[in-house]
């Protein structure tokens, strides 16, 4: 558990070091600027880990998911494949303070997960219930899949 925590920790410091990028748009990569990608990707990781400490363990039930399998073997999400639940949209009018004060909870958040009940899941939409490790390692996942698209991003700016 303390690995994937470790793990977490890196990505969320490596999406707090891409916060001066935040105003870069690139509609060959992303209708969506490197700062919206932030802040959804720390949205997703707060709310998620918040679901996990809401759940109830004794009412998880693990059922085949063929997409999860997928997702999970390749260690990647497609791109374009799928639109980001309402919950976890960033408002319009999201700035540099709403992303670091996301990103504050998050680094918190990440600290919390050590007494998270391993049968503690989330609820995912395509997934169905993720248990705790699960649930680590689709965080982790879909944050890289966030960074490869700020990355793509900001190169594709500075050329």
């Amino acid at each position: 558990m303390q690995n994937q925590m470790e793990r977490l920790q890196k990505l969320i410091v490596e999406l707090e070091s891409k916060i001066p990028n935040q105003e870069i748009i690139n509609p060959l990569v992303s209708i969506s600027s490197v700062g919206w990608h932030i802040e959804h990707s720390l949205l997703t990781i707060n709310l998620v880990i918040e679901a996990l400490q809401k759940s109830d363990p004794r009412l998880y039930k693990w059922t085949f998911n063929s997409t999860r399998i997928l997702v999970f073997a390749m260690n990647r999400i497609p791109r374009g494949r799928a639109k980001a639940p309402k919950a976890v949209q960033p408002k319009l009018d999201f700035d540099s303070k709403s992303i670091k004060n996301h990103l504050e909870v998050a680094k918190l958040k990440n600290l919390e997960i050590k007494s998270i009940p391993e049968y503690a899941y989330f609820q995912h939409p395509y997934f169905g219930h993720l248990k705790l490790k699960a649930t680590l390692r689709f965080l982790q996942i879909h944050t890289k899949h966030h960074l490869a698209i700020i990355n793509d991003i900001i190169k594709l700016d500075r050329l």
